[in-house]
């Protein structure tokens, strides 16, 4: 799917089932290599950059049944060279790198690929793992790994809160000898479901969803079987479409605890939010958003990953808006893309000044990440006119049924 046809000008309404969280099963796929027991997973959405994690654990000797749930043996994983084909298609290949020194002592992979948006740096993944006995060489684009026996448990500070780097550290320290803490570890809900599969096969993690992590080494672990959380960026995506379309939406099977930031900004716009258990409800009928000044943080604040989103929101709202992206620094990638649907911004270092407008114009536009490529076909919705969405692959990395899912709200998306 490269190029989508949009007929906008539409009200999204209904309700929406919430696939599993991406930032959270990727990362859980690649810790099955820690055990030579066999896994099921459950609530696995169907990504390309799933799909993707399962070749490079198939390449390296897994077998794995997709059912139901996903059923994983890394009981014949015999390599530990991972190909650099796949390593290059997505970000979160890093992953395996902890896992791999955990099992083999030796890891061999190329540096990750994944969204063009700023620079991504991995120097703390490599830090926490060399302060756990790791020796790395990184020569042009690859990484050559070794460590002699088993990780030793230590003392970590983490100098900028990473949520990649969080996970990377513990990968390695729950098959170390002795305790590894830590500090100023990221604290968002997936930090929390790695930890707790971690846990249902044998690690021992305390702490995980606080500024500490102590973990306890352990010299084994076994098989289980894990559900992922839902995914609350998608939870925000649908919640922002029916705002911005002044529409109604029941988001199910998803978790309001993890979108608290998210909820009382769309409540800001004017919206009227309700939820329960595993539901969250939003009302905007007949109402158009007022703006917001809001700014990117570290979980519990709103997630970068929902920056472009809000931006939508600001750009058709009543007055002026103001997003600051702390995060990273090249993430209003798409905004040229919405300014030639007639949306009135300006960008000033990191951050987005959006001046509301009533209506957006259908043009032709492209998209260049993931999360822009969500707020573009969001936009492409309400516009007036036909739009011509291009590169529209980037969307099938991070939702699941994207396109099916707003077509049941009432979207109008045909794939060219």
């Amino acid at each position: 799917m490269n190029q989508l046809s949009i007929t906008g000008n539409k009200t999204l309404n209904g309700n929406v089932i919430i696939s599993g969280s991406k930032n959270a099963a990727l990362p859980i796929l690649f810790m099955t290599i820690l055990t030579k027991e066999k896994i099921k997973i459950s609530n696995v959405p169907n990504l390309t950059d799933i799909q993707i994690a399962l070749k490079l654990l198939i390449h390296l000797g897994a077998k794995i049944k997709q059912k139901n749930n996903l059923q994983i043996d890394t009981s014949t994983i015999n390599i530990f060279n991972a190909p650099n084909y796949l390593i290059n298609k997505i970000r979160a290949s890093i992953w395996i790198l902890g896992p791999l020194l955990a099992r083999f002592g030796q890891a061999h992979i190329s540096l990750p690929g994944g969204c063009k948006i700023g620079d991504r740096p991995i120097d703390l993944h490599l830090y926490g793992l060399t302060q756990l006995g790791a020796i790395i060489n990184v020569k042009g684009k690859y990484i050559h790994a070794y460590i002699k026996g088993r990780f030793q448990g230590k003392y970590i500070f983490m100098e900028k809160i990473s949520v990649g780097a969080t996970i990377t550290i513990m990968s390695a320290a729950i098959l170390a000898q002795g305790l590894t803490i830590i500090d100023n570890a990221a604290c968002e809900p997936e930090i929390i479901d790695v930890a707790k599969f971690l846990n249902s096969i044998g690690a021992n993690i305390t702490g995980a969803g606080n500024k500490k992590i102590y973990i306890q080494g352990v010299s084994k672990l076994t098989g289980g079987k894990h559900t992922i959380i839902p995914d609350r960026i998608e939870t925000g995506t649908f919640l922002i479409a029916a705002t911005i379309s002044q529409g109604y939406i029941i988001c199910h099977q998803t978790e309001p605890k993890h979108l608290k930031t998210v909820l009382m900004y769309l409540s800001k716009s004017g919206a009227k939010i309700r939820t329960g258990k595993d539901w969250i409800e939003l009302d905007m009928r007949g109402k158009r958003p007022k703006s917001l000044n809001v700014q990117t943080a570290p979980y519990p604040g709103l997630p970068t990953d929902m920056q472009s989103q809000f931006t939508l929101l600001n750009i058709i709202s009543q007055g002026i808006g103001i997003i600051t992206e702390n995060i990273f620094e090249n993430r209003f990638i798409y905004a040229i893309e919405l300014i030639k649907m007639g949306a009135k911004l300006k960008i000033k270092n990191n951050t987005i000044i959006s001046y509301g407008t009533q209506n957006l114009i259908a043009s032709n536009i492209f998209c260049s990440d993931l999360r822009g490529a969500a707020t573009l076909i969001l936009a492409s919705c309400i516009a007036i006119g036909i739009t011509i969405v291009n590169h529209t692959y980037h969307i099938e990395r991070g939702y699941d049924s994207f396109l099916q899912k707003l077509n049941k709200l009432g979207a109008d998306i045909k794939i060219i």
